[in-house]
């Protein structure tokens, strides 16, 4: 295959993987180029949106995961880019100002380390034959050495290892040949260790992804992670993808559960993206999040307005003189608001809900649950 239609084939698979600069507004949606290329719009530090090029350098891969359309029994196009076709096809988006950074993953192409080599050897390339300063994120494959997840921690703007599930039990259900302790945990905590605040690679972003209804785990299981990802590892992103039916083997409990509602699932994920945002910007602990006795989210309501209506007696918040943490309770409430909010009152008092510039819906939550006297 030219080097052009292997490309096709690799940026198109790595469209599973969303643990890299993708996000929930308009803006940052992903989207497929003339060229087959998955395109990944970035925010920039000055503001505004570029281009990340986010490909694989291999969708031939030695591993079982039942959850992956690309495993090794599946009937997949296989084809493998050299570290030197995918340094070469950058640069050349670079020089023509297409692109504004690089997200390089990879199937398993025989072992961990030696595909590690191969992802490194791109950023080699790029860092050291072509100069380039730019963006590169990473993908630390499952059972990479230290010394491999190092090096591409050394050469990254961000690195990225997918939990892919909440615990060895879920994860054994997926696949065979990977231990969880081993080739997941032991590269994640390592991760945190190199890049945690102080040490020399401490601008290196961390980010994960959890596959959602694979394996048979609840909400509160995902969540526990997520908590000690953001608590303990001092990660910068954890990312969900829900799984698609019809993707993976027909023995994992993913294939086998039929769902009632076929949104239901995707709907499970942006609840958890909810509970993302709670842990992350408005300072809600892993503890508070309103599960049901089943240990899931609920699908009808976000988990921010679950957590109002189960605390009645937090409420009024007094716009005026509360803190921000109160503030950031309030449902409608964001924390753009909620800095908007301390601003103005320094100025003058707040004497009503329209002082707030808040319109439709969230308004009308608003006003619930504030005092504006």
């Amino acid at each position: 295959m030219e080097t052009i239609e292997k490309l096709k084939v690799l940026s198109a698979d790595s469209q599973y993987d969303l643990a890299c600069a993708c996000g929930s507004s308009k803006d940052e949606h992903r989207r497929r180029g003339l060229d087959g290329k998955w395109l990944y719009p970035v925010t920039l530090p000055q503001g505004g949106y570029s281009i990340l090029l986010k490909t694989l350098l291999s969708n031939a891969c030695a591993n079982d995961c039942g959850y992956c359309p690309l495993r090794s029994d599946s009937n997949a196009q296989r084809c493998t880019l050299s570290p030197d076709e995918v340094a070469r096809i950058f640069m050349e988006y670079v020089r023509r100002r297409k692109v504004f950074g690089l997200f390089l993953s990879s199937a398993v192409i025989g072992n961990p380390d030696h595909t590690m080599d191969r992802i490194n050897a791109v950023a080699r390339i790029l860092r050291g034959k072509h100069e380039y300063r730019g963006y590169i994120h990473l993908k630390i494959i499952p059972g990479a050495s230290d010394a491999a997840v190092e090096e591409a921690v050394s050469l990254s703007t961000a690195v990225s290892l997918n939990i892919e599930t909440p615990g060895k039990k879920h994860y054994d259900l997926l696949s065979c040949r990977k231990d969880y302790d081993r080739d997941i945990i032991r590269p994640i905590k390592l991760m945190g260790k190199l890049t945690e605040k102080g040490s020399k690679f401490s601008k290196v972003k961390c980010t994960t992804q959890f596959i959602v209804g694979a394996s048979e785990e609840t909400d509160s299981e995902i969540i526990r992670y997520m908590g000690g990802l953001y608590d303990r590892l001092h990660f910068n992103r954890v990312y969900f993808s829900a799984y698609q039916k019809g993707l993976g083997r027909p023995d994992i409990p993913g294939e086998q559960k039929q769902l009632s509602d076929p949104g239901a699932l995707f709907n499970r994920e942006h609840r958890l993206y909810q509970v993302d945002f709670l842990l992350r910007k408005y300072g809600f602990k892993q503890g508070e999040i309103p599960l049901d006795s089943g240990g899931n989210l609920s699908l009808d309501r976000d988990p921010k307005q679950a957590w109002a209506d189960s605390h009645p007696e937090f409420y009024p918040v007094r716009v005026n003189t509360a803190d921000k943490e109160a503030l950031l309770r309030v449902p409608g409430l964001g924390p753009e608001t909620v800095k908007r909010i301390l601003s103005q009152r320094r100025e003058s008092r707040i004497r009503g809900i329209e002082d707030l510039r808040l319109r439709g819906k969230r308004a009308v939550q608003a006003n619930h649950y504030l005092v504006c006297e």
